[in-house]
């Protein structure tokens, strides 16, 4: 048997943590953590109009020097509306050569937290949240569907 280079027995942590703080604003955080790269983001994101006021990334491991030369490019997030169009405007800022496909995968998965900290806002029972999220993301995926009537169900108009 041949032996597995480190790219064919791979493993990759990917964690994504949402705050909503007193000020007024969620901090979003992610890492990235593997053989390669240790990468931590740091995102804050006004919790009444979901715009981005921040955006930091700390390349604590990279696998070469010019990795974190994609940092300026993070904090051009700042002033970004989360909503629709939010996968364009990521590949916009950090697709190509200057840009960095591990952080758009971190940005893709960590952003959209902020809706549900929004959906969510003020509601301590777990049912009522999850209802509200579910209302708010209508649409969005196949988790979210939009509702149909009795009448669609049953074949009439």
């Amino acid at each position: 048997m041949l032996p597995l280079n480190t790219m064919e027995d791979f493993h990759r942590d990917i964690s994504h943590h949402a705050l909503r703080r007193e000020d007024g604003t969620i901090l979003l955080t992610a890492t990235l953590t593997d053989r390669y790269h240790d990468i931590l983001m740091e995102v804050v994101v006004d919790t009444e109009t979901l715009v981005v006021t921040s955006a930091r990334v700390d390349f604590r491991k990279a696998p070469t020097d010019d990795c974190p030369n994609v940092t300026g490019r993070l904090e051009r997030l700042a002033g970004l509306v989360i909503g629709k169009g939010l996968n364009r405007k990521l590949m916009e800022l950090l697709g190509g050569g200057e840009g960095c496909g591990n952080l758009r995968s971190l940005l893709q998965g960590l952003l959209p937290l902020a809706l549900n900290v929004k959906a969510a806002a003020g509601i301590t029972d777990e049912k009522e949240m999850l209802d509200k999220i579910h209302d708010q993301l209508v649409g969005t995926c196949a988790g979210y569907v939009t509702p149909v009537s009795r009448d669609e169900v049953n074949g009439s108009r």
